[in-house]
């Protein structure tokens, strides 16, 4: 009963750690986005901002070895989920920055 409890809270820790650094990675490619392409109207059509979501994605791999998930137990579900958050969170963020006009 105990090491149930203790793997279903490592279980919990991991999709906590997963999702929260999936959501920061979409915040700050979105930053990066802004600051790198710009907030005009000319920089939101820009797909040189995608370029930038997918690295800050395959970014996120190595980081999340160091913070110690194992990603090779990845499946094609757990990969779709990070670039699906993130992404997610780069477009409502970047959507932000364009309609206010946000210098950065």
């Amino acid at each position: 009963m105990a090491t149930e409890t203790g793997r279903n809270l490592s279980g919990h820790l991991r999709g906590i750690t997963v999702t929260t650094l999936a959501c920061l990675a979409g915040v700050a490619a979105a930053i990066m986005s802004g600051q790198v392409i710009g907030t005009s109207v000319a920089a939101a059509g820009s797909q040189q901002t995608l370029f930038l979501v997918g690295a800050f994605v395959l970014l996120q791999f190595p980081v999340l070895k160091l913070v110690g998930i194992d990603v090779s137990e990845f499946g094609a579900k757990d990969h779709l989920y990070v670039v699906f958050m993130t992404f997610t969170l780069w477009f409502i963020t970047f959507s932000i920055l364009l309609t206010e006009g946000v210098t950065l």
